[in-house]
């Protein structure tokens, strides 16, 4: 667990997650998207990791969430990933409305990184071997943990 009290904190611990992943030599995802799932209550620093985790990617646009457009594609040049899609399924109350989407070949992409802000809404079309970052609010006011963890689990 990842303690922060900040905003910009929990932006720099993103970014360099962010960093880190663009280094690796061997994707670890191959046949399928790099996939990531932020969970938390409202207001945990969802968006506000997705950001800072953008800035990592050399992203330099105004990142704000889809929340009403339900999902944001940025272009990338690496050698690995060509684009990453920000998700938001806060809205999402069948499959159907995101399965309009492509999401299935959104996710099955290799050259896509994908963040997905509340994946309990899609749980059952998600791949087991996607990355969690589980955002909690801690005991003083600007505090939040951040918990790294996988489905496979």
């Amino acid at each position: 667990m990842i303690k922060t009290f900040s905003s910009k904190e929990t932006q720099k611990i993103a970014v360099l997650l962010a960093r880190e992943i663009l280094k690796q030599k061997n994707p670890f995802f191959k046949k399928q998207a790099l996939i990531l799932l932020l969970s938390g209550d409202l207001g945990a620093g969802k968006t506000t990791f997705i950001q800072g985790f953008l800035r990592g990617l050399r992203v330099r646009k105004k990142i704000t969430s889809p929340t009403f457009v339900l999902f944001k594609r940025f272009k990338i040049k690496d050698l690995r990933f060509k684009n990453i899609y920000h998700i938001d399924c806060y809205r999402i109350h069948e499959l159907k409305d995101i399965q309009d989407i492509g999401i299935k070949e959104i996710l099955n992409n290799p050259q896509n990184i994908v963040l997905i802000e509340w994946p309990e809404r899609i749980k059952r079309i998600l791949p087991k071997n996607a990355i969690i970052i589980k955002l909690k609010y801690g005991k003083k006011e600007n505090e939040r943990n951040i918990i790294l963890g996988s489905r496979k689990q």
